[in-house]
């Protein structure tokens, strides 16, 4: 044999040693774990009030979680409702607030619809089961998504509510507050399909304090976002229960607010709101309506001088200086166009008026990012790659995208408590002890199949210690 077949024979596998560690950490974290909650079991067991909740003895569980499917045992206790009937609850559950059917661990629970805001729901399974070393399927990476994004719905809904009744809870004071909205169109599918058609605009805002220059880069500061198929009422009333979440409305002085002139973006109810015509927008229009490269010159120049009415005056009768009926039929448009927007042709910065001052360490806004931020925070995940939607699928994602790509995603998610399936079926209520099931749930036993090594690096990795001296609080 010769060396370099030798040496080839005894290569070391990285790749190998590195998932043999973390399976064997992984393993360690799931026993750690069934330990430290059976010992809150243990302890809740201890403190509680005998007489209203009789030991039926222990049940086995699993609970899903980012280290792999954790069983462990806890106690069943029989006990009254309010209304004199007989049910069994498990205390444990309750106090880990995972008293539902299909437990998943908050962790899990985040990693997943965070994942889905950047790949497939097929991609995120996968990815999210080579990382916790289960198998998550791709519906069921589907269905935390959808109930993660219902319920942050649900939550801006609330927030609409309380702003209605100028109950925001928005802290950040900022005198000028800027707006951009615009849409985005995406292929439906199923039900909706029929009803709606083959496509549907989806309606995308941002808000924001002003611009954060960072070396060549600029940022919008303080970012929150909307986005959804709502009608325009309840898209309005979502957009400022958001930024009331996070601004403190009555602080604020004077808010700009861009649009490209779609009839869905409404004027401010606000009496300190000026509207601007987004500047892209506006541009675009001149170079698409006006085939004339020396008339285009003359109504860019016009409006950079804001004289307005010579504008609308020269793309009036610019119509009859052509004969081309599809040249004439465009500067028609143009004409419409900049007449229904006439008040926000000029910029807002240029209209001479007084303007209260950014916070500090930011610069003001021109108002012209929605046209890449609707890509950002819809168009990169939702469009292209022969995706269809469901109308509240979408909205479901589009609500979590808002978050992701704010930064607030985790923040909120956490504030929602623990995600269970929606498809779960519940444990029904009532059950005599002798009908408890020995053991609740789906999965492997992560004693028998994933067993620690006895490898004194490994034990110091996860840095397990005697449970004996965890204290519990409650």
């Amino acid at each position: 044999m010769s060396i370099s077949e030798n040496k080839e024979e005894n290569k070391l596998e990285v790749r190998e040693i590195e998932m043999n560690i973390y399976a064997a950490a992984l393993a360690a974290g799931r026993a750690a774990m069934a330990a430290y909650l059976e010992a809150i079991d243990d302890a809740l067991s201890e403190s509680r009030d005998v007489k209203q909740y009789r030991d039926k003895g222990k049940r086995r569980t699993v609970l899903k979680t980012v280290m792999g499917e954790v069983e462990f045992s806890r106690r069943v206790y029989a006990t009254v409702d309010e209304d004199g009937r007989k049910e069994h609850v498990y205390l444990l559950d309750e106090a880990l607030g995972i008293d539902t059917p299909g437990k998943i661990s908050p962790m899990l629970s985040e990693l997943v619809a965070t994942a889905a805001c950047e790949s497939t729901y097929r991609e995120t399974a996968r990815q999210a089961s080579e990382l916790t070393g289960q198998t998550i399927s791709h519906q069921t990476a589907w269905t935390i998504t959808q109930e993660a994004g219902g319920r942050v719905r649900a939550r801006e809904e609330v927030l609409a509510k309380q702003a209605r009744h100028s109950n925001g809870i928005g802290r950040l004071k900022s005198r000028i507050l800027y707006e951009e909205a615009d849409g985005i169109w995406l292929k439906l599918q199923g039900r909706d399909r029929k009803t709606c058609g083959p496509s549907k605009e989806m309606k995308a805002a941002i808000a924001y304090s002003g611009v954060r220059q960072n070396g060549n880069r600029r940022n919008l500061a303080d970012k929150v976002a909307c986005a959804g198929f709502d009608e325009v009422r309840s898209f309005t009333a979502r957009k400022e229960g958001v930024i009331a979440s996070v601004y403190d409305v009555d602080e604020i002085e004077l808010r700009v607010q861009g649009g490209d002139g779609a009839n869905w973006i409404p004027a401010s109810k606000y009496e300190a709101a000026v509207y601007q015509l987004d500047p892209f927008h506006r541009n675009k229009a001149i170079r698409e309506y006006v085939n004339d490269p020396e008339l285009r010159k003359v109504m860019t120049d016009l409006l950079y001088a804001k004289d307005i009415d010579l504008l609308l005056s020269v793309i009036e009768a610019s119509v009859n200086s052509t004969i081309e009926p599809e040249e004439q039929e465009n500067r028609r448009r143009l004409l419409t166009y900049f007449s229904k927007n006439r008040d926000g042709l000029v910029p807002y910065n240029r209209r001479g008026e007084k303007i209260p001052s950014v916070n500090e360490g930011l610069k003001p806004a021109r108002c012209g990012s929605m046209e890449s931020n609707v890509f950002t925070l819809i168009g990169n995940r939702m469009k292209g790659r022969r995706a269809c939607w469901s109308i509240r699928g979408a909205d479901n994602l589009a609500a979590l995208l808002c978050l992701k790509h704010t930064g607030r995603l985790s923040a909120v998610l956490r504030g929602l408590g623990p995600i269970v399936p929606a498809d779960a079926e519940p444990v029904p209520l009532g059950f005599s002890p002798g009908n408890v099931p020995k053991r609740v749930g789906k999965g492997y036993n992560g004693f028998k199949h994933a067993a620690i090594p006895d490898m004194p690096c490994i034990k110091e990795l996860v840095g397990m210690k005697p449970f004996a001296s965890i204290s519990l609080a409650f």
